[in-house]
């Protein structure tokens, strides 16, 4: 029984080192989480700068989070660990493709491939409320280049049919990005028939216009 009171011993001590793990990866989970948020608004402000800074944060904090959870890959393949890198990779795709700047790959992220995916379909909900955004002040190209950007997500993600286990539930995701996309070339659409609608009936008003001043 001695025998087995030492060995108590060290599986206790080892479920307090993993214990103080978990509770710090935690922490860094939901701070990362919070400066992904945070970059996502600053973006949609068109506040680029205060966007790259909570993006360098989330990176440290990624870096970080790998670092301390190398010798426990139970820990940093756990559900929060992996959403709070799933925010991660969005708001960087996001900002990439908002601002026109150059996709970062999963390697340079540090993501799994499958993180990595997860991420890009979740940015497409934020391409469709910039493209709201937009549309607000009237139809643009910078609206049908972003609704590319989406398309071109979907065209990738539904390409990688997968198990779930592999993909960590992709399939879902991919088929939310198909309905969001969707919606908003519905919106779009209308926007731009509204728009022609408009000019139409502002042509149609000036010529009115001048066919009365004609007449006096």
């Amino acid at each position: 029984m001695q025998h087995l009171e030492e060995i108590s011993e060290r599986i206790r001590l080892a479920f307090e080192v993993r214990t103080v793990a978990r509770d710090r990866a935690l922490a860094q989970a939901r701070t990362l989480t919070r400066h992904c948020a945070n970059a996502i608004r600053a973006i949609h402000r068109d506040e680029s700068s205060l966007a790259l800074e909570n993006l360098e944060e989330a990176r440290l904090l990624a870096e970080a989070l790998r670092a301390d959870l190398a010798p426990y890959p139970e820990l940093y393949y756990a559900g929060y660990t992996q959403d709070a890198l799933k925010e991660y990779a969005e708001a960087s795709t996001v900002y990439a493709l908002i601002t026109g700047a150059p996709l970062p790959t999963p390697e340079a992220l540090g993501l799994h491939h499958a993180t990595y995916l997860q991420g890009l379909a979740e940015a497409a909900g934020e391409l469709r409320r910039r493209c709201l955004d937009i549309l607000r002040h009237g139809h643009s190209d910078e609206a049908e280049r972003l609704l590319n950007h989406m398309d071109d997500i979907y065209a990738i993600l539904v390409t990688m049919d997968y198990p779930d286990a592999i993909t960590g539930g992709l399939r879902r995701l991919t088929d939310i990005v198909r309905g969001v996309n969707e919606r908003t070339r519905g919106d779009m659409t209308i926007s731009l028939r509204q728009e022609q609608l408009e000019n139409s009936l502002r042509r149609l008003e000036n010529r009115l216009a001048e066919s009365q001043a004609g007449t006096e």
